[in-house]
């Protein structure tokens, strides 16, 4: 029996892990473990999605308490490091690029445990954001690197990982995978059921491709006003002279940054194109996601899925780890300019993008990723026995 530990903290986490402990479902000899870090602690950001999505209850739940992103981590180390070494797991995962990645990563090294990387490559390529110095540290600390397309293995490519290397797999001589991406794999899983289930589009009163999906929650966005304001800026535009229906779930980041900002709250309030709800359950989202005639966001994950479900995208930031998506035309980078925004939304109304190849997959990543964890560990078994 191999024990493998999961590590999750965010929501988008605990989604992609769900496609994987699915997978592990058909591999009795794998015992997975689920450590939650309490990095997002609020329910409707973590806990439902384990009830929603039928994932194993955590085994080990951490309580972070306040500080910086610096003493948030190091309490994520400390506690991880107390769990591993009560487990002794055969390998440990992380997915993304989040404090409770990189906390797994430097845990997991310092204790000589193999780790595998999901999300692997990614690169914006703008180490002012907390996220890039995470994914950069995650990578080179790990033995197994899953890159969801060819434009982040090539990025592992430059960064001096050899692709064909020979040797025996080790944290020395890690190996890249390109796996497609298994945020695909949930979306088609879950798209059926979030047609069923959801009754968000009859609760909020909206018609299929007749409003606008809205996310913000980079802290690179919320925490500084400047950029806030101008975003909020935008949202008002798209609201008031374009008389879009905005769907805006408020992450509670951006809520705190917004109750900060009276005036900006109010205008957005009385608006009544905009629609300002809590934070959604991931068959709610999609079912949102599905329905949008154009979806504007600062997430990474719902840029993916904005593409998955063929919307276009207006990305407000001023880099993107999915370049893919704007090469191909189906996003384009607006930041938080209202000009831009505007200029890239009517660009799309009036030709909206129709080409969306298959550059995540095929919706088996999680079923690949299994199997190659499977393969590492039966020949690291087999040197041991040696």
């Amino acid at each position: 029996m191999y024990k493998i530990v999961t590590v999750v903290g965010a929501r988008p986490q605990i989604i992609k892990a769900a496609a994987l402990s699915r997978a592990f479902q058909h591999y009795p000899q794998i015992r997975e473990l689920i450590v939650h870090t309490g990095q997002h602690y609020d329910f409707n950001m973590s806990a439902i999605f384990f009830e929603q999505l039928h994932i194993p209850l955590p085994d080990y739940q951490f309580e972070i308490e306040g500080g910086g992103q610096g003493s948030q981590t190091a309490q994520m180390i400390i506690n991880l490091e107390n769990v591993l070494q009560i487990e002794k797991p055969d390998l440990l995962i992380v997915y993304g690029d989040t404090n409770s990645t990189v906390a797994g990563a430097l845990a997991a090294s310092k204790l000589n445990i193999p780790l595998a990387h999901i999300e692997a490559g990614m690169r914006s390529f703008n180490k002012s954001m907390p996220e890039e110095v995470n994914r950069i540290m995650t990578d080179h600390c790990s033995t197994l690197l899953f890159s969801p397309t060819k434009t982040g293995v090539e990025n592992l490519k430059r960064e001096g990982f050899e692709l064909n290397q020979t040797h025996r797999i080790s944290a020395d001589h890690p190996k890249v995978y390109h796996c497609g991406d298994i945020m695909l794999d949930n979306s088609l899983y879950f798209s059926t059921l979030a047609k069923e289930k959801s009754l968000i589009l009859e609760e909020l009163m909206l018609t299929k491709n007749q409003f606008i999906l809205a996310t913000i929650h980079r802290n690179t966005t919320t925490d500084v006003p400047q950029r806030m304001d101008a975003l909020l800026d935008g949202l008002l535009f798209l609201a008031n002279e374009k008389d879009e229906t905005i769907v805006f779930p408020i992450h509670p980041r951006t809520w705190k940054q917004l109750e900060k900002n009276d005036l900006k709250l109010l205008k957005l309030q009385n608006c009544e194109n905009i629609k300002l709800i809590e934070p959604l359950s991931f068959l709610d989202m999609i079912q949102l996601e599905q329905n949008a005639k154009l979806i504007l966001t600062d997430s990474g994950g719902v840029q993916k899925e904005a593409f998955y479900f063929q919307k276009p995208c207006l990305i407000a930031r001023p880099e993107t780890e999915w370049e893919e998506l704007v090469s191909l035309g189906a996003a384009k980078l607006c930041d938080v300019d209202k000009e831009r925004l505007a200029e890239a939304y009517q660009a799309f109304i009036q030709n909206p993008p129709s080409q969306f190849p298959a550059i995540f997959g095929d919706g088996h990543a999680a079923e690949f990723i299994a199997a190659e964890l499977l393969n590492f560990l039966d020949s690291a078994h087999q040197k041991e026995i040696k």
